[in-house]
């Protein structure tokens, strides 16, 4: 039973408030939804008192009358505080702090990026600053190249340092810092050149000004204004991070992170954010091709030659065999099943994926384990990582982890009586002090940096540490019967930490492919469960619906390759699957070759839809709604921010189609995407959330839809001024709540349906805090989801038999590991121009030593023979590797389909 925290009781303005205790004033006022204005201040990164723009007056007692200027980022909230935030002393040096930021300022603003959306211009209209009286030369600077994600420009910088704290102290980075001279003070890097870490994007909505810009933005620049926007979800990992979608002429012109509490917060990776090009991509499927002959090249076709071929196809005599995909929504893939039969539907992945998918569902549901969101990831205080690379896997948990590794030293501040919210002395008590981290993978990590204890081995040997910390725990797990004596050891402490923890957590996953690490894992969760212990288990998941496509029944790819073999299939069906990413080539083109017919739906033009005898122009994320499930269950839905233009269609709706054409009797069908949700959930009841917590098409608030586009939005005559001098009639949106206008209620949606941040006075991103019940809270009214998997019946004494003997190196036979990238291994971001410049070339990595033994250097290539593979490629050496182990670039552009791990064996060209 949780107690209430008692609240403390404060006067502002002499109005009094009940606060929360243990907050400084600054986000106590911004909770309460009082204004003041603020540069270095960020919720997610505490107070540092840098800027001097949010200064009250506070008063000693009642009687003092003169009261003194402070920070409010600095004072901590304290029972019978008075403060005023209108006082003239207040109001005037707040303006001055303003004035001699404006300085050497330029007067860009109307050709600044950041233009409209600026808290900079937001700040100094709030102090009231309107005239410049500075008549001098100004202090400029020289921009940098900070590679294709970032625009810079130095003279517009206030010097608020939230950049460099957000890149180097909360997310790791290291390549960007402050230089200072005298007077002058420059935020970038040493040289130019490419900014490294992975959450660089970041800085676009951490600076206050527009000293960092979205540089794929400014290829298409838009005023912030005249951007439609949606509520979004990332199809780019597992995570499921929440993100807005903005157009502008029927393309996607940026994503922006949106925020949820329980999920991403205010970040995201920069696959997510700029990820997003493939939508407008060339290579997209616009038009409907047909082959009108097996072996004739894919032309594009009329209407009556589709219908006849389609008719054809979808005959009720013929056999249609479905294939789905963990990328497409749930709603698609369960159309696919409804079209094909529940009997004849395929999850588009492999048979290994698919079992160590849906072992990780059951475990899920039934050990009675909590799966955690990031922000109760960010609350572990003992970790261990088997097996996963989580800066390329799921870049976001490895975001949460850098913030978990600082718990253990918040407790220490907080005993000290430090507030956490006061950045500076909290760093300077923990200098090197984390919390407990202990990474078991094949190679180095980026996170060992924060790690306590980093262990480096074969599959095998993460499996033996893993069952050995399981058996510490409690005896009754299973224990290899060759335990090395210092992987005991190693085991034993990392036992100790997790038993020892008030939050621990344990992260696994299954994109390295083997199962008796992912079973090591979920031993050392039931191990520690049984010890009374709440315990959190993270798995990751190699794509975006992963998770929901485990919800619904199907077959893996191997099957319906099997059955290519035994039996002719009259009609196969592809859903946004390019299955040549999923199996060999041979089996894929043997499958193909025993099709009389090919569908497929799908975005981009692939190796798969180079085959396909009818091709359908599937919609994106952008161009559609529907439901994805992310590894920790959280149901999530997207919705459409381009209005579908050409025969692009929304892939539920080209399947419902087929069904109609297939069976010409039916009478009931999905015209709107409230019917094919009522349809899963009748279907389907794990979905029945779906539809009783996510607002339904029918939403409404004061009797209209939510608007899509800001009060501001302007052109929308001109923009079709060669269509038609009047104004064209606005697009409607059957499928959701959402309108493509800006008539509508602007403020508070429900959290799910937020499609832009703005209320009066705040136009930058900053204006968020209106739509928290706190800064860095949750949503008023709730995050954004709802979980499908909750703790299910404790069995503490349920365990997987594991016994890997530890690895050996056999003469030249060598064991080949898939080593993930962020940039590269992701199929939709690797079509994005600006992801495609940031993608390496295919590598192999090995240790100096195995380099050695065939006398090849850093760089140069190799011959890689692997069963029914042949490759060219070249190496890099990693010297954290095991030997005989080698490590094999996944999905690179150019790269084929390898079951990894696997075994090969190399030469030296």
């Amino acid at each position: 039973m949780s107690l209430e925290v008692a609240m403390t009781k404060i006067r502002i303005d002499g109005k009094y408030y009940e606060v929360t205790p243990k907050k400084n004033l600054l986000e106590t006022c911004l909770a309460l939804g009082l204004d003041i204005p603020h540069f270095c201040f960020h919720p997610a990164l505490g107070s540092v008192g840098a800027c001097r723009l949010c200064a009250v007056k506070k008063f000693k007692d009642q009687d003092d009358t003169r009261g003194r200027i402070v920070m409010s980022c600095m004072e901590p909230v304290t029972e019978g505080l008075i403060v005023s935030i209108e006082d003239p002393d207040a109001k005037a040096f707040r303006s001055a702090v303003i004035e001699s930021l404006m300085t050497n300022h330029p007067h860009d603003c109307p050709v600044c990026d950041e233009g409209g959306e600026c808290h900079l211009q937001d700040m100094t209209v709030m102090t009231g600053h309107n005239y410049r009286r500075f008549d001098f030369k100004k202090r400029t600077y020289n921009n940098q190249d900070l590679g294709p994600f970032i625009k810079h420009e130095m003279n517009r910088c206030i010097q608020c340092y939230r950049c460099v704290r957000f890149y180097r102290d909360y997310a790791g980075g290291k390549d960007l810092n402050v230089f200072a001279s005298h007077n002058n003070v420059y935020f970038g890097r040493h040289e130019d050149g490419t900014l490294e870490n992975e959450f660089s994007g970041n800085l676009v909505e951490v600076c206050p000004t527009g000293v960092f810009t979205d540089k794929t933005l400014n290829k298409h620049f838009t005023r912030k204004w005249d951007l439609s926007n949606s509520p979004s979800v990332c199809v780019h990992c597992s995570v499921g991070c929440n993100t807005i979608t903005s157009e502008r002429y029927g393309s996607l012109r940026r994503i922006m992170n949106r925020y949820n509490g329980a999920v991403n917060g205010y970040f995201i990776c920069d696959r997510g954010r700029f990820g997003y090009e493939f939508v407008n991509d060339g290579k997209r499927i616009r038009k409907i091709k047909m082959r009108p002959e097996k072996n004739v090249i894919q032309e594009k076709a009329d209407n009556e030659k589709v219908m006849a071929l389609l008719e054809k196809a979808l005959s009720k005599n013929n056999k249609i065999v479905g294939i789905g995909s963990p990328r497409a929504s749930i709603e698609s893939n369960y159309a696919l099943s409804v079209l094909a039969g529940k009997e004849n539907f395929y999850h588009g992945i492999s048979r290994k994926e698919q079992h160590l998918t849906k072992t990780v569902l059951d475990y899920l549901q039934n050990s009675g384990v909590h799966t955690p969101s990031l922000k109760q990831i960010e609350k572990a205080d003992a970790v261990i990582i088997l097996g996963e690379d989580l800066t390329n896997t799921a870049p976001m948990i490895a975001l949460a982890l850098r913030q978990a590794a600082r718990n253990k030293p918040k407790e220490e501040a907080d005993k000290k009586g430090i507030p956490l919210w006061n950045d500076a002395p909290v760093r300077e008590l923990a200098q090197e002090a984390r919390s407990p981290i202990y990474i078991v993978t094949p190679f180095n990590d980026s996170l060992d940096e924060i790690a306590e204890t980093s262990f480096r081995g074969s599959y095998e040997e993460i499996a033996i540490v893993g069952s050995a910390v399981a058996s510490s725990l409690n005896e009754k797990a299973p224990v290899p019967k060759k335990i090395p004596k210092e992987h005991k050891n190693f085991a034993e402490k990392i036992a100790a930490s997790l038993k020892g923890a008030k939050n621990p957590l344990i992260i696994s996953g299954i994109t390295s492919g083997d199962e008796d690490i992912l079973h090591a894992g979920m031993n050392i969760a039931t191990a520690l469960l049984s010890t009374g212990k709440k315990v959190m288990f993270t798995v990751v998941l190699p794509e975006c619906n992963s998770m929901g496509l485990a919800f619904i029944p199907g077959k893996p790819l191997d099957d319906a390759v099997s059955l290519g073999i035994d039996e002719k299939i009259d009609t196969l069906v592809i859903l946004e699957n390019d299955l040549y990413r999923r199996a060999t080539k041979e089996s894929v083109d043997h499958l193909f070759e025993s099709c009389r017919q090919i569908i497929v739906l799908d975005l981009l033009e692939n190796q798969t839809s180079l085959h396909a005898d009818i091709l359908l122009p599937a919609a994106t994320f952008a161009e559609s709604e529907g439901t994805l499930v992310n590894n920790e269950g959280r149901a999530q839905r997207f919705y459409k921010a381009i209005i579908i233009k050409d025969q692009v269609k929304e892939s539920w709706r080209w399947i419902s189609e087929l069904i109609k054409i297939r069976d010409k009797n039916q009478v009931a069908s999905w015209t709107r995407f409230d019917d094919i949700i009522s349809s899963l959930v009748n279907e389907l009841p794990v979905f029945s959330k779906i539809r009783e917590y996510m607002p339904d098409s029918d939403f409404r608030m004061l009797n209209a839809k939510i608007p899509r586009q800001t009060m501001r939005y302007s052109g929308r005559t001109a923009m079709n001024a060669h269509l038609a001098v009047s104004e064209t009639r606005v697009s409607g949106d059957p499928d959701s709540p959402l309108a493509f206008s800006m008539e509508g209620l602007q403020e508070s949606p429900p959290s799910s349906l937020v499609p832009f941040y703005w209320t009066p006075g705040w136009n930058s991103v900053q204006a968020l805090y209106n739509y928290l019940d706190e800064p860095n809270g949750s949503m008023k009214g709730g995050d954004p989801g709802i979980r499908l998997i909750e703790p299910g019946n404790v069995n503490k004494n349920s365990y997987f038999e594991i016994n890997p003997q530890p690895f050996e190196h056999q003469n030249d036979d060598w064991l080949v590991i898939p080593v993930y990238q962020i940039f590269g291994s992701e199929e939709l971001s690797s079509s994005s121009s600006a992801i495609a410049q940031r993608i390496q070339e295919p590598f192999l990595i090995l240790n100096q030593k195995d380099a050695e033994i065939f006398n090849i250097k850093d760089g140069e290539p190799i011959r890689l023979e692997m069963p029914g593979q042949n490759l060219k490629i070249k190496v890099k050496i990693e010297n954290s590797l095991r030997h005989g182990i080698t490590g094999l670039s996944v999905n690179l552009p150019g790269m084929q389909f390898i079951d990894m791990p696997c075994h090969g064996k190399i030469f030296k060209l």
